[in-house]
């Protein structure tokens, strides 16, 4: 019999909030966390609006020597799994450290500490660089920082894949229980790229919004026509996933029950989607088949829904080529219309919201889409939350180098 994968803890640090619950009643709301850029003079740049995390204080979950040598991608990812090793109110006993494991990612890293340092050395003050940098820099040792604070000493791996880095991580911890590697997973995607070279690289590339300075909390507008480009954002999510049997012999909360996952690679541009879908339409039909449900089963997709001219349509159309005259019945929504694009946390967060979609029978809204884009005629639960029963939902992670990667969830029932 294959073994059941269950999420029984949660935590998260976004742009809207601190924290998972409060995160969800605002984009349940349908409130924008992106605003103007406060972290540097973004005055120069032809994007000025980011999600940035606002209020987060690392003391409050790191100790402040751990806080000043570490890069605030790592403070973000540890306070989210703290966060969830405290929901789940798992406790590892020393049989089990062997049979729990962690799968952390990023799709950016430690870049603020990076550029920090070097400035340092621009202005000649090289003996000021710390000598943490090179630690920060091997991005890894955030998820032995995760291991350490519940000594979990089984398979563990960090992930650097983009956007699709947190929906991977997911999978692959799925997986590891699965096959019998594991009982209890860590997994979890942050990031903390908002920084002027990033953002520098950013409107050079012309993958940003650039029409909304003015208006931030428009900026990010997925399936909308006037979309121009998707709205960079930081943050982490992080679940603990268990095998079922496990988590019901410690009378555990659960959250939802992951059932499938699939990944593909569309192996043809650094930052564009395959044009004909079909790299995404894939890993979606691989992750329902591994799932052992048909496309007929699912009730909602959290879309990739970045807001980029390409990818909204390209979604658009692999959801068509899967689901066939019945894609007009789902009910998709975009949760980056309000949280931005979190890159490496993006999918971790979105699966943490999925979630709660199927333990909670509410549908996050897409805001901003005003003037829908007739290329993307879907039904994607414009501006207002939808209160509707759920019982199996997709995730989907469309990411830079063509990595796509899909969850099925189900509503858990004992």
């Amino acid at each position: 019999m294959k073994r059941r994968v269950v999420i029984t803890g949660m935590g998260a640090v976004t742009p809207l909030a601190v924290g998972v619950e409060e995160s969800w009643s605002k984009l349940c709301a349908g409130e924008s966390g992106i605003k103007p850029i406060t972290q540097f003079d973004a005055s120069s740049l032809k994007c000025q609006v980011a999600g940035e995390v606002r209020g987060f204080r690392a003391e409050e979950f790191l100790t402040p020597k751990k806080a000043k040598r570490t890069d605030r991608f790592v403070h973000f990812l540890l306070a989210a799994a703290k966060m969830a090793l405290e929901d789940s109110r798992l406790l590892i006993s020393p049989d089990e450290e062997y049979r729990t494991g962690v799968i952390a990612a990023t799709a950016i890293g430690s870049c603020k500490t990076f550029e920090a340092n070097h400035e340092l050395i621009i202005r000649g003050r090289m003996k000021n660089v710390t000598p943490y940098l090179v630690i920060n820099l091997s991005a890894n040792t955030a998820a032995g920082e995760m291991a350490a604070m519940c000594k979990a000493r089984g398979t563990h791996h960090f992930l650097q894949e983009a956007c699709s880095a947190g929906t991977n991580a997911i999978g692959l911890g799925f997986r590891a229980i699965i096959h019998g590697e594991a009982e209890i997973m860590m997994v979890g995607g942050a990031d903390a790229g908002i920084s002027p070279t990033l953002m520098a690289s950013l409107d050079n590339l012309g993958a940003i919004a650039t029409s909304w300075n003015d208006q931030p909390h428009k900026a990010c507008r997925p399936f909308d026509k006037r979309r121009n480009g998707f709205v960079t954002s930081e943050g982490s999510g992080a679940l603990i996933l268990e095998e079922l049997d496990h988590a019901k012999a410690r009378g555990a909360q659960i959250y939802a029950e992951i059932l499938g996952y699939g990944s593909t690679c569309d192996a043809y541009h650094a930052v564009a989607p395959l044009p004909s879908g079909e790299g995404a339409v894939r890993c979606m039909e691989l992750g329902i088949e591994d799932a052992g449900i048909t496309p007929h089963d699912i009730d909602y997709i959290n879309a990739h829904g970045t807001s980029t001219v390409a990818n909204d349509e390209t979604e658009t159309i692999a959801i068509k080529k899967l689901f066939g005259p019945g894609a007009k019945e789902i009910a998709i929504s975009a949760n980056k219309s309000m949280i931005g694009h979190m890159w490496g946390a993006a999918g971790a967060v979105e699966g943490i919201f999925t979630a709660k979609t199927l333990q909670e029978g509410i549908i996050p809204p897409t805001i901003n889409l005003d003037e829908p884009d007739p290329k993307c005629d879907l039904d994607y639960v414009p501006h207002n939350a939808r209160r509707n029963e759920v019982r199996i939902a997709l995730s989907n992670s469309f990411g830079f180098g063509g990595i796509n990667a899909s969850i099925v969830f189900r509503k858990y029932e004992a």
